[in-house]
């Protein structure tokens, strides 16, 4: 949730429901973020509208909310589609839209990705769905298979269009569009606006409207570029997180194979570190999102399916360990620890032999670089990087009618832990997650494991 705004509008100004504001408001929305303020009109509307925002401006609950605000939950029938580029954008677009939908019953929102088993995706849409959620190919893959009927959407939502255009989904959306019903509300959100994108939105939209953020590139980035030989770069690790005193920090490298040697190597340095990257199955890219956002783990390091689209918030420190292939991803590495109108700092340790031109169209793009040196960094050989918090894993979920709520009572009414001991409760269709200050985790453990939870026991590990 963003909670960055120039904005002095109000939810509670918008013709919703009674109980959409009251859900809203126990959400912890208040006044709408300037993409949410420029938008949501036309949106309520049912006019097209192409928005250019970066992540970390409010787009999702722009764009969420006049889906749930139409919906008609009686009529069992696809509803709206939401196009993103990756699996974790996807389920984490689903997640906020049922979080902003939970005050109508049985809304039923189904995530359709590539990188998960297909079987049972084809079970779940022969059971029906309100509203889809998912990546370009996955989709298109059941409509060709005649899986998925799409004859009553009456809403298209794309996401990172300009990133799911750079992955090559092109002809993968205009197959796509082509079986939708012609009259329906059209949305294109983007974080840059390029030709290929009025390309695409020409064809997508009808009479659109166009917004902008004008002010999200006011907060404010430090940018520190060292240069370093690349036998020397995983070394230097340790001492740029000492020195800066960070608590989270989010490292970038161009491959796979390069995150696992890294991460290998500093844990050898005795570092708590996390991995994501393509070659995980699902279940760990998604445990892995989750021990990151809700502070279980300091460091995570990355290709750049975590540049964009994951909502982690208070990320202070960016490494980029290789530098991005292009300035476009390295602008979206960097806006990480800029999230909800923050400031941050990033790092990019580079070779001048084999980074040259990169490290040029770095210099010409912003003003504010500073190049150090390498020598000048002083390690704070006291400082240890650590997390407040441990996860506890719980074997129930949504399918066993297990709510964040239901965890927190728990945990408050039945082991006795006080508010401010309980972190992000993540709760999945078969298991939940809670984040527990670490000097708790043991009385939470013990607590739970020999407790109940809406009156059943469950199993419970710390992870």
């Amino acid at each position: 949730m963003s909670t960055n705004t120039n904005s002095t509008e109000k939810f509670s100004n918008l013709n919703l429901s009674k109980d959409f504001l009251s859900n809203l408001d126990s959400l912890g929305f208040d006044k709408m973020t300037e993409i949410q303020e420029k938008a949501l009109p036309a949106l309520l509307e049912k006019k097209d509208v192409i928005a250019q925002a970066k992540t970390g401006s409010g787009k999702t609950v722009a764009f969420s909310i006049p889906i749930v605000h139409k919906l008609d939950v009686k009529r069992f029938r696809i509803q709206s589609i939401v196009l993103a580029p990756t699996r974790e954008l996807a389920n984490q677009i689903a997640i906020e839209i049922r979080k902003l939908s939970r005050h109508i019953h049985n809304v039923k929102v189904l995530t359709l990705c590539g990188g998960v088993a297909y079987r049972p995706q084809v079970s779940s849409l022969f059971h029906g769905a309100h509203i889809i959620v998912g990546t370009p190919g996955r989709i298109l893959k059941h409509i060709n298979e005649e899986n998925i009927n799409l004859n009553e959407v009456d809403t298209l939502v794309l996401d990172e269009a300009d990133k799911m255009l750079d992955m090559g989904f092109t002809e993968d959306i205009t197959k796509i569009i082509n079986v939708l019903p012609k009259n329906r509300q059209s949305l294109l959100f983007s974080a840059t606006y390029q030709e290929n994108i009025d390309t695409l939105a020409s064809f997508v939209t009808t009479n659109p409207i166009n917004v902008k953020n004008e002010n999200e590139e006011k907060t404010v980035i430090e940018q520190k570029l060292y240069e370093v030989e690349s036998s020397s770069k995983t070394s230097l690790i340790p001492a740029l997180i000492s020195s800066n005193k960070a608590k989270s920090v989010l490292i970038f490298c161009n491959t796979k194979i390069q995150c696992d040697e890294l991460s290998n190597n500093l844990y050898d340095l005795g570092l708590d570190v996390l991995t994501l990257h393509s070659d995980l199955e699902q279940k760990q890219r998604d445990e892995t999102i989750i021990f990151f956002s809700n502070k279980s783990y300091p460091i995570l390091i990355a290709t750049d399916v975590a540049s964009r689209g994951l909502h982690i918030d208070d990320i202070d420190l960016v490494i980029n360990y290789d530098i991005a292939r292009d300035l476009e991803t390295h602008t979206h590495r960097i806006g990480r620890t800029a999230r909800a109108g923050k400031g941050g700092l990033a790092i990019s340790l580079y070779n001048n032999y084999e980074d040259e031109d990169k490290i040029e169209d770095i210099k010409k793009s912003f003003d504010d670089v500073k190049f150090e040196r390498a020598e000048y960094i002083s390690d704070d050989l006291e400082y240890k990087i650590d997390s407040d918090y441990r996860t506890l894993f719980i074997n129930g979920g949504k399918k066993q009618k297990v709510r964040a709520g239901d965890i927190l009572g728990a945990l408050t009414a039945g082991v006795g832990l006080a508010k401010d001991d309980i972190g992000k409760i993540n709760s999945l269709d078969f298991c939940s997650y809670v984040a527990v200050k670490k000097e708790v985790v043991k009385k939470a453990l013990d607590g739970l494991s020999n407790g109940r939870i809406k009156g059943k026991y469950f199993k419970i590990y710390e992870k």
